[in-house]
Parts: structure tokens; sequence; C-alpha cells
């Protein structure tokens, strides 16, 4: 019975939040609220969402004071350089935009870092996504699927939970995974490239001096958003949105939707302070990469020196703070509503009930095939609950199971790897409602044009490391 209503617990909530029923605050508290009530332990509902807050209480801090630390970063003037030389790439062409989003988040995505990851990359795409009119979920769905290849470094996580959960070496897992890893990538930016030959067809393209034309003169540009397919008349992108091609300022450039912050002129910049700025990132990056303090911690300490070193005066320190107070408020919302998700799944059994079934369900001549087993669960498994939950509940099974008919160990620690790209877009996964929130774009909608082409990466590095002898 729980095994059955766990799986319609995540049916509900998926269908409800892609139709747009209900916000993904509001249905990650309420379903499982009331999912709990009908597996008759509404009573201990409490302590199921107080144990779930308080394992994902250090991920909402990480994230409060990332987008603060990232937020500022943004406002002095640190990836300026960044956005001009992928403007200089792009040349307003949506095929070289949308490959240069792949390319951007897997670069960023090296510090190991989702949350990161996306409010550098949608920070610099952003206006050029709106500037052209382009699909904003096409660079949701790239960014978290380019993300998803590269969380499998060492430091992002999974290859360290499968290490220790079956008592590995991390090295041993990752480094002969490389190549289809590398295949897997690969597929992404060209996914990219189809991607954008698709907004290309949609909405045309301007060279970088037609962008730069004055803005009396009109083009045919998609509406974008989310999405949106019908081509409509509208300005020529020109000098008023330098946000994205590096012209002047102005009131529009400001009333973008909160991206002025890329205005080359804005009052926030600290050119004088660039290097200091950029030391400091580079600092806290390696320490992250280290593991010298908590991630917390350390970009707790990294916002409140940027913000004092940058701002000292303390009316320009509180402005900052509100300036990004409704992204904080947005994704630590999320977290916490995610928490009475993954309590409720988590306290009810529902979790453990889900993973013995689907492992019971493996028949007996699969045993000798228990690693493409393990590749082909991690997509659902990894998606529908935490890494946490995957690598330290259900892969040591699959190991088990897989030792008794002669599967490496190694085998099955590297074929757990293969759904992250997927899972980089699971409802559970905090960094994904900072991609969606920053990018303007509902999770729903991020959720139905992300899923199908992140689970075909997926399995696009399972066949590469199948095909190489990997797994």
């Amino acid at each position: 019975m729980l095994t059955v209503l766990g799986f319609a617990m995540i049916a509900t909530f998926l269908v409800l939040i892609m139709m747009k029923k209900m916000s993904p605050i509001a249905a990650l508290v309420l379903i499982p609220a009331l999912f709990c009530v009908a597996v008759g332990q509404g009573a201990q509902l409490g302590d199921y969402v107080i144990e779930g807050v308080g394992k994902l209480a250090p991920t909402a801090a990480m994230l409060m004071f990332a987008i603060v630390y990232f937020g500022v970063m943004i406002d002095v003037g640190l990836f300026d350089p960044i956005v001009r030389g992928i403007l200089r790439f792009c040349k307003a062409d949506p095929v070289r935009v949308v490959v240069g989003t792949a390319v951007l988040a897997a670069i960023v995505s090296l510090d190991g870092d989702g949350s990161t990851t996306f409010m550098i990359t949608v920070s610099a795409m952003y206006p050029l996504y709106k500037r052209l009119g382009m699909s904003l979920v096409v660079m949701t769905g790239v960014a978290a699927t380019a993300n998803g290849v590269m969380n499998t470094l060492p430091w992002g996580g999974p290859t360290a939970r499968a290490a220790t959960a079956l008592k590995l070496d991390a090295a041993d897992i990752f480094v002969p995974m490389i190549p289809a890893l590398g295949v897997g990538l690969l597929f992404v930016f060209v996914l990219a490239y189809v991607l954008g030959r698709r907004e290309r067809k949609r909405i045309g393209y301007l060279t970088l001096d037609e962008a730069l034309v004055p803005e009396t003169e009109t083009v045919l540009v998609g509406t974008g958003g989310g999405g949106g397919s019908t081509d409509t008349p509208a300005k020529k992108p020109g000098a008023g949105t330098g946000a994205a091609a590096g012209a002047g300022g102005g009131e529009d450039a400001q009333a973008d939707e909160g991206f002025q912050g890329l205005d080359p002129e804005r009052a926030t910049l600290r050119p004088n302070l660039y290097w200091f700025n950029a030391g400091l990132t580079v600092a806290l990056l390696a320490a992250m990469i280290l593991e010298l303090m908590p991630i917390p911690v350390l970009f707790l300490l990294g916002a409140a020196l940027a913000l004092t070193v940058n701002y000292p005066n303390m009316t320009e320190q509180k402005a900052r703070i509100a300036a990004h107070a409704d992204n904080v408020l947005n994704v630590s919302g999320m977290v916490f509503a995610a928490a009475v998700f993954t309590g409720v799944l988590t306290g009810t059994g529902m979790v453990k009930h889900m993973a013995d079934w689907l492992v019971g369900a493996i028949p007996a001549g699969m045993g000798p095939h228990m690693a493409l087993v393990t590749g082909v669960l991690s997509l659902p498994l990894t998606y529908f609950m935490s890494n946490d939950g995957f690598y330290f509940g259900v892969l040591p099974v699959l190991a088990e199971a897989g030792a008794a008919h002669g599967v490496s160990p190694l085998e099955i620690a590297r074929a757990s790897l293969v759904g992250q790209a997927l899972h980089m877009s699971s409802p559970l996964v905090p960094a994904v409602y900072v991609l969606v929130g920053m990018a303007k774009v509902e999770f729903g909608d991020h959720t139905k044009f992300t899923v199908k082409w992140a689970a075909l990466t997926s399995l696009v590095v399972l066949a590469a490391g199948i095909l190489f002898g990997i797994i």
C-alpha cells in the first residue's frame, strides 16, 4: 500500500504542477500532507516535517547567502567580461546563443555546485534570450542538462556518495567514466545546436550590427518567455537594452524584470575592486572544492565580506540585500516546502517501499546484467528521490544483487551515475528552483520541456558506457 501511495503522491504532484493547477510551493506542502493523513500517519506529520526541514536547512542557508553573494558579484560587474565574450561569440544568432548556454553551464559546473552554475548562467544569458525573443525554457533545459552531466565530478556529490556507500575509491569510479561522460556532454552540445536551429527557424536572427540599429526600425521576433511560439512584430533591439549587447543602458535595461544588473553603466559597478572580487570568488570556490569549511558557512562569510568591501555604506548594503530579496525568498521558501515532501516520503516509509518494490521487480535472469539494470533504474530513482536516498538506500542493495552474479561493485557504481542529467531537473533538487526562479520560467513548463531531453542524455551516457566496456 505504501508503494502505491508513494507513486501516487509523486504522480499527483507532477501532474498538478505541469497542468498549473497548483504552485510548486503549495503542491510540495499540501499534497504530501494529505497523503500522510491517507496512510494513517497524520499525527506524525509535524515530526516528519521538522526532520525534513532540519536536513534541508543547511541547503536553504547556502542558497540564501549564495544568491546574495553572486547577486552582489553581478551588481559590481564581475561577470560583465564573460557576457561580452559570449556576445562576441553569439552574434545574436539563436544557434550560437543556445550552444553558448550549454558551454557556459558546463564550464561553470566545474565548481561542483548547481546553484552557482545556474545563477551565473542565467545572469549572463537571460538578457540575450529576452532581447531576441527566444524561449526561456530552452535556456533552463539546456543549462540543467549540461549541469547534470557535469554533476558527476567527484566533488559534485553523486560520485562521492556512491564511493562512500560501496566503500570504493571515487577516482576508480569516476576516471573510467570520463569517456562516456564526454559523449554525454557532446550530446548536450549537439542537442543545444538542434534546439538553437529550431529557435532560429522560429524567430530568425539578427547580426550583431543589426542588433544595434536604432529602435525605430522593426523586425519579426518571437514572443519568447516560457516557450511561446507566436511570431509578432517587435522593435529591433537597440542601444536602449544594452544589458545584452554592451550598448548604453537606459530605462529599458532597468525595467527588464530585475536584470538591470548587466547594464554597463549601472551605479552599482565597482571597477576599481574588480580584482578583489575576482580573487574573493576564486578563493571561495577553491575553499568549496577543498572542503575547508561547510559550504553554507563559506557563502555566509563571502556574502558578508563582499557587501562590506563593495558597499561600506549601510544604506547601500540594505539596498543590495533588498534587490535580491525576491530571489532569496522564492528559493528558500521552495526548499523548505520541499522539506515537507521529502520528510513525508522518508518518514512514512514510502521511499523504502518504492525502492524495495523496484529492486524486487527485477527478473532473476537479469542478475548478470545488474550494471545495465542499475543504469536504467538510476533515471527514475534519482528523479523521484534525493541522491542520499538513492545512493545510501538503494545502491547497496543493487550492488549486493550484482555481486551474487559476479558483477563488480565498481560497474554498479559507475552505472548509478548516468541518471544525473535527469536528476538535476527533479523537483527534489533545490538548485532547480534557483534556475527557474531567476529565469522567470514556470517549473511545470521547465519539467515538460526538459525531462525528455535529459532522460535521452542519460541513456546516451549509459549506451556509451556499455560501448566502451566501462559498464
